[in-house]
């Protein structure tokens, strides 16, 4: 069976130069950064359109795909056709200071509002002063209080008058008043003199002052009440011009607000507000009246200002915002506190809002991982989704933590679109681990890895004028471009696909426009840019080199020539970072006579993965159904990677361990020239692997090194043709016969390559020839039946006794 090898033309995909109709990118127009995404795109659309709840979105992509940018410009776009949503602002509630009470107005009205409020304050803290420093108010204050004290007066001049009437001076003490009895000249008596009396005279003075007296204490019993009536009539008064100044102010902001009961409602109470606590309005040290001698509150006036905490004034659309730090307090605002004499004090002006706030009406954009990683924030948003409206409250108290008094701001409704950007494997893991992730986030953009490259080329050349433009780079030439596209396919590991991760092509145009630079470019030419895939490469592969230097010296073993039976290269990709590389492996395989077990030694030094062990097990299997149906399967055989100090995973090798058991089995010896990839299946077929030019590469170095003999090459799926994108020395090698890629579809197929023997066909019977491959698997499988057989008899006629070799 003659398998040729792949021509050098399929081993690497070109970029044509005839696709490419311009001399540099400055010729091309700007491309969206939007390639090949049409089903995400779609998604998107829908989602941010869709203004219904539950229908947020979730973009599926890798970081680096770009796509944050393609989100935000959507959303931007589609926030362009919907209005500029409401101004959110919090107040003092009066009635419960505890509870701000929250406003929305229209956009731009918010800061006026604001404005209005701050100008209100600073007018009547000029005009109420200048109301009770007035004359009007001196005259009506003073005319009160001298009706009070007249009034008091006109009681205290009667009595004085009875008093003289019947000779008794009423005169004021610091005590109080006193009486004392005169003479006929109204001169006070002395003890002696009034000693002198007689009885009567003496008993008409005692009783005419106790009468005196009496009459006193009455009218000072009703000093305190006339005084108060006094005090309310001045309150009354107070009152009265404190509206004066007040009303006029504030009935201008009710004809501006009418439209806005909310805020008619809070100016109301501002002015019963201010009129009750009119003294906070007087300069500190001033005594006008004794009521407004109660001490004042440092910041008496901050009860009326405006708390704007949503100010779209200089939106012209809905807002698009992205929280790159999507924490509690982020999300839904916080309260803030002050120390203060050693203790902790809050209003409703320390309010600060949230990304919730920010975005509400327009879209939130999220990361999924980041929102993840902080505590309670993706339940705080589900609960905020859920109940349509954003609560702010502190963590602490949200939890329980504390039972203090704080604010209790009132809620304001939520209407966001919410777009959360994270990998595949989160989005997966989020449906399967919370049952309520699918009833708020119903559209998933699923983005692509790739493009096909048939049609695209020219899409593509776009997508790297338009990168270097925005990224101020220089332009690339044509050739570059092709380089680029070609490249490209390498990364995306097919030759009809182009990667579309934008931060790995931008890096690969910063890093070729910088060696452009270096080299006196003014584009970047096809040179600058293998350069700078060269020198990347250059940067990550120490661990490569260290590698095949082991392999070179012999500390790890791998034959690029002669035969060896039960022994095989097999092929496997190391990833370090953003560099991968193919590893050679010696695989080997023993057998003997046994009861059909194959031994993974990796999985039984728990080594070897779930997925290594499955296809050791399938190509168990396939012996055993192609060579021992009738008979029973009297084979144990042993697989290993030898020096493997690592974890094997994955079914990539197990073509080459079967070829490795088969040879053992038939005794006849496999090509050491030769290195293999790819999986097996149960019926014999060929399956595609990953990594094929990663693998190709790493057997063509390690033989490049010892020196090319122009037999050497990989024997690799079938199905892994089209994703050829080999490097160019290994392309030239195969062009000048020194090394070859063989592509096969069947086991078959490999082992004809690898031994160089009749594999052999069975006939009607299912024998094979005698002397092909399959015809001495055949004899050996049925010497080990015949073996197992005899054994088993002696052991029965020894009574089933154990053999000790000793008669």
């Amino acid at each position: 069976m003659t398998i040729p090898a792949l021509a050098p033309t399929l081993l690497y995909k070109a970029c044509s130069l005839e696709e490419l109709p311009f001399a540099t990118t400055e010729e091309l127009e700007e491309l969206d950064i939007v390639v090949g995404q049409t089903r995400a795109l779609e998604a998107i659309k829908f989602g941010v359109r869709l203004r219904k709840p539950g229908y947020n979105i979730f973009a599926l992509a890798p970081d680096g795909t770009g796509k944050l940018t393609i989100v935000r410009e959507l959303a931007e776009h589609e926030a362009h056709r919907q209005p500029v949503p409401l101004d959110w602002c919090y107040v003092h509630n009066f009635a419960q200071p505890s509870k701000p009470k929250a406003i929305g107005l229209e956009p731009g009205q918010g800061r006026a509002f604001q404005s209005d409020m701050a100008e209100l304050i600073d007018e009547l803290s000029v005009a109420i002063p200048a109301a009770f420093d007035g004359d009007e108010y001196r005259s009506r204050a003073g005319e009160l209080d001298n009706e009070s004290r007249q009034r008091e007066l006109n009681v205290l001049n009667r009595i004085r008058d009875d008093a003289d009437q019947a000779h008794i001076i009423f005169t004021e003490t610091p005590t109080g008043y006193a009486f004392l009895p005169a003479d006929d000249n109204n001169e006070p008596l002395t003890p002696e003199q009034f000693g002198k009396l007689d009885k009567d005279k003496q008993r008409h003075y005692h009783d005419t002052v106790m009468g005196l007296q009496e009459r006193v204490q009455d009218a000072i019993k009703l000093f305190p009440q006339w005084r108060k009536e006094t005090k309310r009539k001045l309150q009354a008064l107070n009152r009265e011009m404190a509206e004066l100044a007040v009303n006029h102010s504030i009935d201008e902001l009710k004809e501006k607000y009418a439209k806005w009961q909310p805020i008619l409602d809070y100016l109301t109470a501002v002015q019963k507000d201010i009129v009750e606590h009119v003294r906070d309005f007087m300069p500190h040290g001033e005594k006008t009246l004794s009521f407004l001698e109660i001490p004042q509150e440092p910041q008496p006036f901050k009860r009326y200002q405006v708390n704007l905490i949503v100010d779209f004034s200089r939106k012209r659309s809905a807002p698009v915002i992205c929280e790159d730090l999507p924490n509690y307090a982020n999300l839904i605002g916080r309260i803030d506190h002050q120390a203060q004499m050693g203790s902790l004090i809050t209003d409703f002006t320390m309010i600060k809002p949230g990304a919730l706030h920010k975005a509400n009406g327009g879209y939130l954009i999220l990361d999924a991982r980041k929102l993840l990683q902080q505590p309670y924030a993706w339940e705080a948003l589900k609960r905020t989704l859920q109940a349509g409206e954003i609560r702010i409250e502190s963590l602490e108290r949200a939890l329980s933590l504390i039972s203090t008094t704080s604010l209790e701001p009132q809620p304001i409704p939520l209407d966001v679109k919410i777009i959360l950007l994270g990998d595949p494997m989160l989005y997966y893991l989020l449906g399967y681990y919370d049952p309520e992730f699918q009833d708020y986030f119903k559209v998933a953009a699923d983005f692509e890895g790739s493009m096909d490259r048939h049609g695209g080329t020219l899409e593509y050349a776009r997508l790297l004028a338009t990168i270097a433009r925005r990224e101020q780079l220089r332009p690339l030439s044509r050739q570059a471009v092709a380089r680029v596209i070609e490249h490209s396919a390498r990364l995306a590991g097919d030759a009809d696909k182009l990667l579309t991760h934008l931060r790995t092509i931008k890096d690969l145009l910063t890093e070729a426009d910088y060696w452009a630079g270096e080299n006196g470019h003014t584009a970047i030419a096809n040179s600058d840019v293998q350069q700078a895939i060269d020198l990347k490469t250059r940067r990550l592969d120490k661990i490569r080199e260290k590698l095949y230097e082991n392999i070179q010296r012999g500390t790890l073993m791998i034959d690029t020539d002669g035969e060896v039976i039960g022994q095989i290269n097999g092929l496997s990709v190391l990833q370090v970072g953003d560099f991968a590389f193919g590893q050679p492996s010696r695989i080997t395989a023993t057998t003997r006579m046994g009861n059909g077990k194959i031994v993974d030694i990796e999985r039984e030094t728990e080594l070897g993965g779930p997925l290594h062990s499955k296809g050791v097990l399938i190509l168990s299997h396939f012996i055993a159904a192609r060579y021992a149906r009738d008979t029973p399967f009297s084979l144990s055989a042993g697989l290993v990677f030898e020096q493997s100090y690592g974890h094997v995973e994955g079914d990539s090798a197990s073509l080459a361990e079967l070829c490795a058991i088969l040879s053992s089995l038939a005794q006849v010896p496999l090509r050491q020239d030769l290195a293999m990839t790819g999986s097996i299946n149960q019926l014999g077929q060929v399956q595609p692997i990953g990594g094929v030019n990663e693998k190709i590469e790493g057997f063509f170095d390690i033989c490049n090194a010892r020196g090319l003999t122009g037999t050497q090459g990989v024997i690799i799926p079938a199905g892994n043709v089209p994703h050829l994108m080999l490097r160019w020395d290994v392309v030239h090698a195969a062009q000048a016969g020194q090394f070859h890629i063989y592509p096969v579809g069947g086991v078959e197929q490999a082992l004809a390559l690898l031994t160089g023997t009749d594999i052999g066909r069975a006939d009607d019977q299912g024998r094979y020839p005698a002397d092909s491959f399959n015809g001495r698997i055949d004899a050996q499988l049925q010497a080990f039946s015949r073996s197992v057989q005899a054994f088993s008899g002696r052991e029965a006629s020894d009574g089933g006794k154990p053999r000790t070799g000793i008669d």
